[in-house]
């Protein structure tokens, strides 16, 4: 029978916990960012053109 070479404590892995709250943070910064984004463009166009925008984006992907 095979043997593993090394034990299961000497494998090198993240805490559970770390990983999930760079997870989180990760998705909530790209959020943010999004956010950010659609105020840029909607200060910058006006709200006619904006939305106007959003319906051909969303159009041109179906």
């Amino acid at each position: 029978m095979v043997q593993p070479i090394s034990t299961r404590s000497e494998l090198v892995t993240a805490p559970q916990g770390r990983v999930a709250s760079m997870i989180l943070w990760g998705a909530a910064g790209i959020g943010v960012l999004a956010l950010l984004a659609a105020a840029a463009l909607w200060f910058h166009y006006g709200t006619a053109v904006f939305f106007e925008m959003i319906t051909a984006g969303i159009s041109a992907c179906f």
